[in-house]
């Protein structure tokens, strides 16, 4: 019976790749306004604008590879039962080999109906307007966008519940639900933390190993630490 490992990671394991990310600081995400393309009003302002924006990302994403942070997350899959819960939209995690994965804030290579959130397409090409769903109502991306709910983030916390080792890799810890992970795990469940500038976590109540590296750097050091255990 494999140990489940559960790991959520962040923006900072797909900027090694090359995917541009947006920092809190400034607000921006590829020269634009995260609020001109990544929330629900900015789409009925000016849908063009989000649907070109995600167009460019998707041709971005064609361009770029996992890195070793992805390749020995899906390689830890011989010895763990692992769970990805991501924050990141990109589909790296799939292509490295990663089988379990959860996308907590939609998939860049999936639209939706924007009348039926139900409504998902795979989609690798630019979303033009007149794209629509049976009932001709315009696509969009299967994206969640700010201030919009967060629908896998209940499955994400019945995973975490069960975790025997629990991982954060790349990411702030500043954006919620997403951050809020890491209170489900059970109390005995040791966390390990990478991020080339970690924060300090409150009031945690497991034990914590703090890995100050980037991803991949530190997720060869994460699997030494666990085979130990095994």
């Amino acid at each position: 019976m494999k140990k489940k490992l559960v790991v959520l990671t962040g923006a900072g394991i797909s900027a090694e790749s090359g995917i541009k990310t947006f920092r809190d600081s400034d607000g921006l995400w590829e020269g634009h306004n995260v609020m001109d393309v990544a929330t629900p009003e900015g789409w009925h302002k000016n849908p063009a604008l989000v649907l070109d924006f995600y167009n460019q990302r998707r041709q971005q994403l064609k361009k770029v590879q996992p890195n070793l942070g992805h390749q020995i997350l899906a390689e830890l899959e011989n010895d763990f039962d692992v769970y990805i819960i991501t924050q990141n939209v990109d589909d790296l995690h799939e292509r490295a080999g990663s089988t379990k994965i959860t996308h907590l804030h939609g998939q860049l290579l999936k639209v939706r109906s924007s009348k039926n959130e139900n409504y998902i397409l795979d989609w690798h090409e630019d979303l033009n307007f007149g794209d629509t769903d049976q009932h001709g109502n315009q696509l969009r991306p299967h994206i969640v966008w700010f201030g919009e709910q967060v629908p896998a983030l209940e499955e994400a916390i019945t995973i975490t519940e069960q975790a025997d080792y629990f991982a954060v890799i790349g990411t702030s810890l500043q954006v919620y639900p997403a951050a809020g992970l890491i209170d489900f795990t059970p109390k005995n469940t040791p966390i390990y933390y990478i991020d080339p500038k970690p924060i300090k976590i409150p009031n945690i109540r497991n034990s914590l190993e703090v890995i100050p590296s980037i991803a991949s750097e530190g997720v060869p050091i994460l699997k030494e630490k666990l085979q130990t255990n095994l």
